[in-house]
This record gives structure tokens, C-alpha cells and sequence, in this order.
């Protein structure tokens, strides 16, 4: 609608952007009419959106949304919202994506460790753009007698619950791993693996890095114990440094105690450790302008210096250059397409077997369209049991009838179901999602784990 009707920012685009004609012309089938099949949105609201959004523009976005693991083809879906931004006109203008700036904190003066390898070259050789640590190719480069790792240090993950299908890939990477390491604050399904557990202690008993991220005002926070550690628990500094110092690396961690670094850091930009302790937060001018000047000259970050609706990196890389849509598979007769999410009473599922947040949300339920409700025989308080195509059925979980939810669809919160009798409170509480997911999809391009693919299924309680 944007391109076909002229409501691009064409001044921007032809300003700013590579590779519009062939966009404009790779994007002819996907009209309102298509995408109404697809999606259930009538075709005039989709138009009367699009213009509203041009009439605004360049104070409209499209925000991606935190959670990008969808369906297996993200990078893709996530670079067609960054482009139809780019036709609005939106970043770096007023009203839209503002350059985000942060302190200009220097290190601590300390040596750094030099790897006699790049283990990401011959672990993840697949995934060439990614600049991180894929969980799914670390899970199977521990597994058996050649496996390139051979211990792991788990920090802060209770994988189980955060990557479908790995409970069989953990059991197999437990058994060719030398070592297994886990630090968390409680005990979860994890630490079941593992051959040490380092208790950390919480949040609210410790000093952590500063927080200095990118925003619009360049701020610092600091995060400062408000007791001591309880029991034998410790902060993850202590704990590294420790161990480096047994293992002979003591000089990477030249200091005795972690506020020796944040005051000497503090002090290299105008603040201290005490300033910080007395008011937690600082704000610091910015050195540049949030927003591109009108004709400005910029360089963004690609090959071509330009937003490139038509990426040659991804071309040089073997995928496709422009968004091509893959449509989700279908559910199979009787079975829902699973879909999952946060509630604001948790942190995923690490809090859970809290007392007081226990109490605010003691079990997640599953929403469901009166007419798949209708269809089930299922009503708003009855416990039921979700199970896949594959037979896998989770735990009892009280369903919630409502229209806020496809007909095809159903829908939950993640982190319940947890299976460590320790978390007393948070044992057998709800229904776990990631165990369900059985259908799991891989981005080719980041290699990301697709948890929106699967399905299930309600299977009532016998009475």
C-alpha cells in the first residue's frame, strides 16, 4: 500500500536507501487481499492503517517486539519490519527510532585473556553472521567421545525450560561432558545436571557491573547489596575470581574486591563508587544529536553505507536478499497452534516458587476462543491436560475461555510446570510449554530456535 499509493518518505528513501525498484516490485503479490487470507485482517483495515501511518510519518514505527523467535524464518520477517521503517521514513528522524548513545566508561585496566582458537569458526561455521553463541550448536558440540566441548559453565539458564526438545541432548551432553558447572540463586531442573553447583546470591546481596546502556540520556545505575549474602552464597565476581586464582590466572582479575573496579571506573568519568551509592543513578550529557539533520550525510552500518532494502550481505552469504514470506504449517485436525508468553507478576519461570509472587500467580492457564471452547467442551476453571501431536501431555492446567485468543490458537504463560521437588512451592504448579513444543524450526540465517511451530491439543480430566 505504502509503495504502490506513494506514501512513502520518498525524499528519505532516495536519500538514504539502496535497492527500491526491485523491492517495489518483489512486493506485488503480497497485497491486502493476500495478506487478509493469511492473517484474517480485512484488506481496508490494512489499507486504512498504512495511510494513517503515512499521514504520521516520520513520528511512526513498527517495533519488532522483544520476543523474535517465531517460526524459523525471523531474520527475514524482522528485516521486513526494519524495511517498511525505512519506507516511513522513521530512523533517526523525530518521533521515531532516535540514535541511542551510552557513557563512555573505560575498562578497567586489566590484561586480556587471548584464545589460541576462534571455536566459533569451527563450531558454528554455518552461521557466519552471527556474532554470538547459539545454545542449540553448543548443546550438540558436547555430545560424544569427539565433541569439541568438554565442560560447560551454566550461569543464570535453566535450559529444560528454555530450549524445547533438549532434555535427551542434556542427558547425553551430561554423560560426555568432563565438568558441568551451574550457578544460579535457587534450585531449578538444571542444576540436576550438573557436577558442581556455585550458589550465587541474589540481586538484592551484591554488586554487579554498571549498568550503562544505550538510550536516549546516556545513563549509569548502579546495583548495590542491600544486606549480606545469606548461607554460603556469593556474587559471580568472587566466584570468578577465585577460580581463576586457583587455576594460576589471578592477573586477569587484578584487584581484591569488585567495588575497586566500579569506583575506579566511576571516577574516570567525573563520578565515584560513594556519589553512586548515595543517589544510584546518573545522567550525563549527550555528545551528539539524537536525530539526523535535515540532508544530513550518514553512513549507516552495511557494506554500501546506505539502508539496504535489498541486503547484499545476506546475498554474499547465500540467503535471500529481500524478505520472503513462509507461511506457518497448519495444526493437525483437533490440535491449536501453541502460543506462549510473559505475565507481569513473573521473571520467566525463576520466580515461581517466590512466596510472594507465588501467591500473586500461584499457576498459569491456558486461554481459549469460546468457539475452540465450544468445540472441546471445555468451560472457563476446568483443569485440563495439553498434549501434542507426538503424545507428550503436560500437567493439569485450568483453561480461561476467552476472545482475547485466535479460534486456531491457544495460549499460555512460560516458566510453570517445574519438575525439582526443591522448588516446594513451584513443584507440579501449572503447565510447562516448552515441553510440549515438538515441531522446532532453525533459522537458517542466526540459527535461533523457532518455539511458535508446535501444537496441541486439550484432553479433559476424567472425572
Amino acid at each position: 500500500v505504502l509503495i504502490n499509493e506513494q506514501l512513502y518518505d520518498r525524499d528519505y528513501v532516495a536519500q538514504y536507501c539502496s535497492g527500491f525498484e526491485e523491492l517495489a516490485r518483489h512486493v506485488q503479490p503480497y497485497n491486502p487481499e493476500w495478506a487478509y487470507l493469511e492473517t484474517g485482517l480485512e484488506p481496508a483495515q490494512i489499507r486504512d492503517t498504512a495511510r494513517a501511518m503515512a499521514r504520521a510519518t516520520p513520528a511512526t514505527l513498527v517495533h519488532p517486539g522483544r520476543h523474535v523467535t517465531w517460526y524459523g524464518d525471523d531474520t527475514q520477517r524482522c528485516r521486513a519490519i526494519a524495511i517498511l521503517n525505512a519506507l516511513l521514513g522513521s530512523w533517526g528522524r523525530p518521533g521515531g527510532f532516535y540514535r541511542q548513545e551510552k557513557v563512555d566508561l573505560p575498562a578497567f585496566p586489566a590484561p586480556k585473556p587471548e584464545p589460541d582458537h576462534g571455536w566459533m569458526d569451527i563450531v558454528q561455521a554455518d552461521y557466519p553472521l552471527v556474532a554470538t553463541g547459539i545454545s542449540n550448536v553448543l548443546i550438540d558440540h558436547s555430545v560424544g567421545p569427539d565433541a569439541f566441548f568438554k565442560g560447560w559453565l551454566v550461569y543464570g539458564t535453566n535450559l529444560p525450560q528454555t530450549i524445547p526438545g533438549v532434555e535427551k541432548k542434556l542427558a547425553a551432553a551430561a554423560e560426555s561432558l568432563d565438568l558441568v558447572v551451574v550457578v544460579d540463586t535457587m534450585p531449578a531442573e538444571i542444576t540436576g545436571y550438573a557436577d558442581v553447583v556455585l550458589p550465587e546470591c541474589t540481586y538484592l546481596e551484591r554488586y554487579d557491573d554498571l549498568r550503562n546502556k544505550a538510550e536516549r540520556v546516556p545513563t549509569l545505575a548502579l546495583r548495590m547489596p542491600a544486606f549480606a549474602p545469606r548461607h554460603q552464597s556469593r556474587p559471580a565476581w568472587w566466584m570468578a575470581k577465585g577460580i581463576a586464582e586457583r587455576l594460576g590466572l589471578g592477573r586477569y582479575f587484578p584487584w581484591q574486591d569488585y567495588v575497586e573496579v566500579l569506583d575506579w571506573q566511576l571516577k574516570q568519568v567525573g563520578s565515584s563508587l560513594a556519589e553512586m551509592q548515595r543517589i544510584g543513578v546518573k545522567r550525563f550529557a549527550r555528545k551528539t544529536q539524537p536525530y539526523f539533520a535535515d540532508g544530513e550525510a550518514l553512513r549507516f552500518n552495511t557494506p554500501s553505507g546506505r539502508i539496504e532494502l535489498v541486503s547484499s550481505l545476506l546475498a554474499d552469504t547465500g540467503h535471500d536478499p529481500l524478505p520472503r514470506y513462509t507461511p506457518p504449517e497448519r495444526p493437525p485436525e483437533g490440535f491449536y497452534h501453541l502460543n506462549y508468553g510473559r505475565a507481569p507478576a513473573h521473571t520467566f519461570g525463576r520466580t515461581i516458587n517466590n512466596p510472594q509472587l507465588f501467591e500473586l500467580m500461584p499457576e498459569n492457564t491456558v486461554w481459549v476462543h469460546p468457539a475452540a471452547a465450544a468445540t472441546l467442551g471445555v468451560r472457563t476453571g476446568e483443569y485440563v491436560r495439553l498434549e501434542n501431536p507426538e503424545g507428550t501431555q503436560s500437567n493439569r492446567i485450568r483453561v480461561r475461555v476467552t476472545q482475547r485468543i485466535r479460534p486456531d490458537s491457544v495460549f499460555m504463560v512460560h516458566g510453570f510446570g517445574h519438575t525439582d521437588p526443591r522448588q516446594r512451592l513451584a513443584h507440579g504448579a501449572g503447565a510447562d510449554d516448552t515441553a510440549l513444543m515438538h515441531n522446532v524450526r532453525i533459522d537458517p540465517v542466526m540459527g535461533g530456535t523457532g518455539m511458535r511451530a508446535s501444537f496441541v491439543t486439550l484432553v479433559r480430566e476424567e472425572a
